[in-house]
This record gives structure tokens, C-alpha cells and sequence, in this order.
């Protein structure tokens, strides 16, 4: 479930983004995957605007699509690139998650 908060801290950590260097990550459709370099333009408050290194075209994003997974991004830092979401565990996914009162 994707909550108010989470969406929230992803508009702010994108809107403190905005000029640096991106990989976007996602997928065309029927097994039509796509990875570009990309700077970050824009961010308002249902999308993001990015601009593609090498084709020098712009796309956008919501940013349920980050929450979703349906596209992922991945920040450069300096000397590498690291996910701006962390990857799920596998063994976590699908399983109901207990919670312990105090």
C-alpha cells in the first residue's frame, strides 16, 4: 500500500534532484525493456519531467510509478549510481506483516 507520506518524501527528495543525472529504468511493453541516462528538469506536483542524454527528448513521470515499481530510478552520486527506492526483498513480498502493539 502506498502511502500519503511516502509519496510526499519522493517529491521532495525528486525536487531536490532536479539537474542531476538519472538512469530511468522501465518497460515498453511485451518484453521491450528500456534504460537511459537522464538529467532531471522539473518537478511538479503530480509528475517529474526528465530529459533523455541522447536523444535530447523530454518524458514524464508520476510519481506512483516510482512507488510502484513500474519504472525505477537510480541516482548518480558521484561515482556510481544507487536505486532511489531500495529493492523489495523477495522472501518479504506476498507475506502479510504482523504488527506488535506496545
Amino acid at each position: 500500500m502506498i502511502c500519503k507520506n511516502d509519496i510526499t518524501t519522493l517529491k521532495s527528495n525528486i525536487g531536490e534532484m532536479i539537474g542531476q543525472k538519472i538512469i530511468v529504468k522501465g518497460s515498453l511493453g511485451r518484453n521491450k525493456p528500456f534504460e537511459k541516462e537522464a538529467t532531471v528538469e522539473s518537478a511538479y506536483s503530480n509528475i517529474f519531467i526528465v530529459k533523455y542524454d541522447e536523444t535530447e527528448r523530454n518524458a514524464s513521470y508520476t510519481y506512483t510509478d516510482v512507488l510502484t515499481r513500474n519504472v525505477e530510478v537510480q541516482v548518480y552520486n558521484g561515482e556510481t549510481y544507487s536505486p532511489l527506492i531500495p529493492p523489495v526483498d523477495p522472501k518479504t513480498l506476498g507475506k502479510k506483516h504482523r504488527y506488535v502493539q506496545s
